[in-house]
């Protein structure tokens, strides 16, 4: 019989709370989001399932305090300050949070309000991460975005009048009929609010959406790959340092819930389609679980186990893979002891993986460091290929 997994009792948790509704669904968006939500009734409704869910999982989590919360969706903002005050006054009754506890919450700058912000902030949420996109009208109608460039602005400005130091803008890039310099006027835009943070994803299509169904033109590989390295160079000379594939930030400034998902911590999800990854210490094991996806069946089922749709246990080789899928988007990397501390395996079981991975250049390890090269961070998915099932890596 294989032995269980051997774990530190300290590892971090954090919490996830998706809240599902949107005022409108954008074509380009894949993530479990539903128009509406905007009646106050049916956000309470919600917020009584979301505190039914969370008393279920007391017992999973007992006794272990919480780093970091991370409100997205859906588009957050879009609850009232009384849903929200629910919410936060349910979660701060139930559950231990860390002293310095980082609390984001999403917003939508068509669903900024000054006095919203404020009350937001008092609540206790000290990190605000605002979906910008573009600040380019043509880019943001194409986008079916429900604000305009000015309103973009204008969000930023209130987020920082109401005392939200930490703030996050959120900016895409490879968009139709997009050039170079229109993708760095876009950040250009973004930085001179000088706003702690920057995430910056390119547009890609998925399945199950607008664009997918109906392709807009996008830029070719070469313009992409221009536009995310002048972007790069940008963003380091104004003092972003890139510490993931898409997120930048200034000294200090991070985003610890990302963090701890890219170091393979724990965190529960609560909500309409949330996903959760939870070790239980004494038992040795790890186990990722799903939540239904549609908003009125989870509203129903929340605070019974037939809320959950997914419970799987990670076994060795999924650990290995999953910590190297998160750990290996950081641009400094990770201690080599961490494989250990959130695996509960030694690093040797990958060793002849990561010398082959070293040997074509794509990673470098030592007793300090486990990173990847440029190269690696550039061709993420080839990296990869060196940590998947034999069956799996084709």
């Amino acid at each position: 019989m294989t032995p269980l997994l051997t774990f530190h009792d300290n590892l971090p948790l954090s919490l996830y709370i998706h809240l599902p509704w949107c005022v409108r669904k954008c074509p380009y968006c894949d993530f479990n989001s539903h128009e509406g939500g905007q009646d106050e009734t049916r956000q309470f409704e919600y917020i009584d399932a979301l505190i039914r869910d969370l008393e279920q999982e007391l017992p999973r989590i007992w006794g272990r305090r919480i780093n970091t919360i991370f409100i997205g969706g859906g588009t957050p903002s879009l609850f009232s300050v009384k849903a929200m005050e629910q919410l936060m006054a349910g979660l701060r009754a139930r559950l231990n949070f860390y002293p310095d506890i980082e609390i984001t919450l999403e917003a939508n700058p068509g669903t900024a309000e000054s006095d919203k912000f404020k009350a937001f902030r008092a609540l206790g949420i000290n990190r605000l991460s605002i979906g910008v996109q573009s600040f380019n009208d043509a880019r943001l109608q194409q986008l079916g975005r429900i604000h305009t460039a000015s309103e973009a602005h204008a969000a930023i400005d209130l987020a920082q009048a109401a005392g939200f130091e930490s703030l996050n803008t959120d900016l895409m890039y490879g968009l139709p009929e997009q050039s170079v310099a229109d993708s760095l006027r876009d950040l250009e835009a973004a930085i001179a609010h000088e706003p702690s943070h920057l995430s910056r994803y390119q547009l890609t299509i998925e399945p199950n959406t607008v664009f997918y169904a109906r392709p807009p033109k996008l830029p070719d590989d070469d313009v992409i790959n221009k536009m995310q390295e002048a972007g790069d160079e940008l963003m380091a000379r104004q003092g972003y340092q890139q510490y993931e594939i898409s997120a930048y930030a200034r000294p200090d400034q991070q985003c610890l819930h990302n963090l701890n998902y890219w170091q393979f911590g724990d965190y529960l999800g609560l909500g309409a389609g949330a996903h959760g990854k939870l070790t239980d210490v004494s038992a040795g094991t790890v186990t990722r679980f799903a939540r239904h996806r549609l908003p009125e069946r989870y509203m129903q089922l929340a605070g019974t186990t037939d809320v959950i749709t997914e419970k799987r246990q990670l076994y060795r080789i999924d650990l290995s893979l999953e910590f190297m899928m998160n750990a290996l988007r950081l641009t400094q990397g990770v201690s080599p002891d961490l494989f250990r501390q959130r695996t509960g395996m030694p690093l040797s079981v990958i060793e002849a993986e990561l010398k082959h991975a070293e040997n074509k250049g794509m990673l470098t390890w030592d007793l300090a460091t486990l990173k990847p090269t440029e190269t690696g961070q550039r061709y993420l998915n080839d990296l990869l290929q060196n940590f998947m099932p034999e069956s799996e890596a084709g």
